[in-house]
């Protein structure tokens, strides 16, 4: 299997350049007396389509020869990763199809489409995802950008964090939100090439803490799809390129539970202005539910994304 290099990440920095935001690092006196800890907060909810996604999707369709650009590129989504596939293919003048489970909602629908990739519908659940992907890019030979399971995407992923830890040197310690793994596994090889000593942490949602365990245990670990509120963490098992790198890589992923990921995300948006989603609050919450790992120490935290579902609010 091949590796994901520091030089990788360097690459598709100067891949991308141009095509997506170098978003702003903020701090808060609030959530350093909060954590005990001096926090640099890498807000990637201010990133083009609202999440660090359109970094990986953008370094990978770049990477492709012309002959794979005209055959187009596919991937399967229900809600950052299309969009972001969608954008940076539409931008780089290539045909883009996004499978979409049929319970997908239907402003995520609506903005694939608005970017201009082809939406296929299937059956909910990740086999029937993967089944469509593969019939249709057999019969089209259009490339697949996995979510996550793809060195280009890590790449591409990892840059948020080399943007992260050029801006705030002496970090020591850099935390992300894990769900398939590939920011974490871009983070952690960013970091690393940077300073070896870094440590490198995740957070998860106990109600799908599949890379916990998996990391506890020594192998990817498979878990059924389970509720919980930050659905975009919500994956059936770690990418197999990413957990090699996580292995390597990462000091720890702490789980935190569905109570304080809500309480971590409304603080948030009280306390920093910013409108964050589910998935990214729960590197938040972990901030407060550990603080062992975290007090006296300068932290940088990946705010993954910011696009959260209005649908239930009042206008």
């Amino acid at each position: 299997m091949e590796n994901l290099s520091f030089a990788d990440v360097l690459a598709a920095r100067a891949r991308i350049a141009g095509r997506v935001h170098h978003t702003p690092v903020l701090t808060s006196r609030f959530f350093d007396a909060a954590a005990g800890a001096s926090l640099h907060f890498k807000c990637e909810n201010l990133q083009r389509i609202g999440a660090f996604k359109i970094r990986g999707a953008t370094n990978a369709i770049a990477a492709l020869d012309a002959a794979a650009r005209a055959r187009g590129v596919i991937t399967h989504s229900s809600g950052n990763h299309g969009q972001a596939v969608a954008l940076a293919a539409r931008e780089l003048g290539v045909a883009a199809t996004v499978v979409m489970p049929r319970d997908s909602a239907a402003v995520k629908v609506a903005a694939v489409r608005g970017y201009g990739a082809r939406v296929e519908l299937c059956e909910p659940g990740t086999a029937n995802r993967e089944a469509a992907v593969a019939a249709l890019a057999a019969a089209s030979g259009a490339t697949l950008v996995h979510p996550y399971d793809d060195l280009a995407v890590m790449a591409g992923q990892g840059t948020a964090a080399l943007e992260l830890v050029e801006a705030v040197p002496g970090l020591d310690a850099v935390l992300a939100p894990v769900g398939g793994g590939g920011l974490l596994a871009g983070t952690a090889i960013a970091c690393h090439g940077v300073d070896g000593a870094l440590r490198v942490l995740a957070a998860e949602p106990e109600a799908a803490a599949d890379a916990a365990q998996s990391l506890a245990e020594g192998r990817i670990v498979a878990w059924p799809k389970t509720p919980t509120i930050a659905d975009g963490l919500r994956t059936a098992a770690l990418g197999t390129r990413n957990f090699a790198v996580i292995q390597r890589h990462v000091a720890a992923i702490l789980v935190v539970s569905e109570a304080e990921i809500a309480a971590a995300m409304r603080t948030f948006w009280e306390r920093m202005k910013l409108v964050i989603e589910p998935s990214s609050a729960v590197a938040i919450a972990a901030l407060t539910r550990y603080p062992d790992e975290f007090r006296g120490r300068k932290v940088g935290v990946i705010v993954s994304g910011g696009n959260v579902d209005l649908g239930a609010l009042p206008f």
